[in-house]
């Protein structure tokens, strides 16, 4: 597998920046996001690199014309206020601006580690930055592409023996989402209302009593496809920029009524949080790893893969009570437990010939794993109410409660150093 065959020297990169080994954000990631300096609030937003502690100005970069390849033009796609135009762009300005950014950093490379006028314009530390949405998101598609968290909710719903669906063994199955309540992580949410339908009683519309996370992930689609051509499955990742951290807060009670026969609406189109950093693939392919075999029904010729793999990335989650002084871990995952792999996502989605825009987002649904730890949902966690999760420090949770404090987090664990995606966090407040 050559994706292992460069660990070694992957392993040795060493920027001048200093990077603590726990760090995240090391030379073998080079994140991209969207940021503004914080003491210069009216400065145009533009695209930077997490390294370390500091975030590195690339508009900057390109002003000093340091960005030379072809496919980049110079790098003024950084002067932006989202990644969709250096996504668009595709692979070969992706590496190029990899390539640059990796010897500009190296701790052998004097041109901007030597030059004191420049990384005084060029680095930040992350402290002193705000962190935007780093893609100006037109469309997002929600699936639901893990076995266990399917079978999860299925047996709740339906009892052990029907659990998963028939259509769910051969599609990739998904939902078309709401991008316009995507945010940034560290925004508050506001629990939502709905109509909500007690046992034996007509609807009434109030505040959601089950409020809940969704552990996901989101993939970035850099390079679109015309209207009425599809994404061949191997050729998937030629159009997936990167990743993200996301949770699909949700709504149980509001979506137990509403979602037959279409499925949810207002029990998940009130927020979707995802972190402020993505991670590329490139970064992420000393990860790789078998995928699940899918051995639940036919994968039809459109979805078999010919180099059928997933990425090793561990996940955790925790909540934080108003008031609390410490969080505690409720879920600890895995991304390659999905079933369905980001490829065949994007293979389904355009096999109608739906046609795939820079910026639109895909998430991969809850991941959830084996065992009662990997739950991805409070749904899960506390088997539908049923089984309370303990918190650190006294009291208990069924789902979230005014106040809580929701953080994901995630990284690639390499050979002294992580590939990670920082936190993905945000509060929930009381209805209005």
């Amino acid at each position: 597998d050559d994706s292992r065959c460069d660990s070694s020297f992957t392993s040795m990169l060493r920027s001048f920046v200093e990077v603590h080994p726990s760090s995240h954000f090391p030379l073998q990631n080079l994140p991209y996001g969207v940021f503004r300096p914080r003491h210069k609030p009216c400065t145009q937003p533009r695209v930077g690199v997490a390294i370390g502690d500091y975030v590195l100005d690339l508009a900057a970069l390109a002003e000093a014309k340091l960005f030379k390849g072809e496919a980049l033009k110079g790098g003024q796609c950084f002067g932006k206020d989202s990644l969709n135009e250096f996504m668009a762009l595709g692979r070969q300005a992706w590496t190029e601006a990899r390539e640059t950014l990796t010897t500009l950093l190296s701790a052998e490379e004097p041109s901007l580690r030597d030059d004191a006028a420049l990384r005084g314009k060029a680095l930040f530390l992350m402290d002193d930055v705000e962190l935007l949405l780093p893609a100006s998101i037109g469309d997002y598609t929600d699936f639901y592409a893990s076995k266990e968290h399917a079978s999860n909710i299925g047996e709740m719903l339906r009892g052990k023996d029907n659990a998963l669906m028939p259509n769910w063994k051969t599609i990739p199955i998904g939902y078309h989402g709401r991008s316009s309540s995507i945010i940034v992580s560290g925004t508050d949410v506001v629990r939502p209302k709905g109509q909500l339908k007690p046992t034996e009683a007509d609807p009434v519309c109030a505040p959601s009593k089950l409020c809940d996370f969704e552990l996901e992930m989101g993939l970035f689609v850099g390079v679109g496809n015309a209207l009425g051509e599809e994404v061949p499955v191997d050729e998937a990742e030629e159009h997936i920029f990167g990743m993200v951290l996301m949770n699909d807060w949700s709504a149980r009670d509001v979506q137990k009524y509403e979602y037959v026969p279409l499925g949810p609406f207002g029990s998940k189109n009130w927020a979707t949080t995802i972190s402020p950093w993505v991670v590329t693939l490139d970064a992420l392919r000393p990860f790789r790893c078998p995928a699940p075999v899918q051995d639940l029904g036919p994968v039809l010729p459109y979805l078999q893969e010919g180099d059928r793999h997933t990425f090793d990335i561990n996940l955790e989650v925790s909540i934080q009570p108003a008031g609390a002084s410490e969080a505690t871990t409720v879920c600890t995952s895995n991304y390659r437990y999905l079933y369905w792999t980001g490829n065949q996502m994007l293979a389904h989605h355009t096999v109608t010939g739906c046609n795939m825009r820079p910026g639109d987002l895909m998430g991969s649904g809850t991941i959830s794993g084996p065992g009662p730890e990997h739950r991805g949902s409070m749904m899960e966690l506390s088997w539908g109410g049923k089984t309370p999760m303990a918190l650190v420090g006294g009291g208990e949770r069924k789902y979230l409660e005014d106040g809580d404090t929701v953080t994901l987090t995630g990284y690639a664990q390499g050979d002294g150093y992580r590939v990670g995606f920082g936190t993905c966090s945000g509060k929930v407040l009381p209805a209005k």
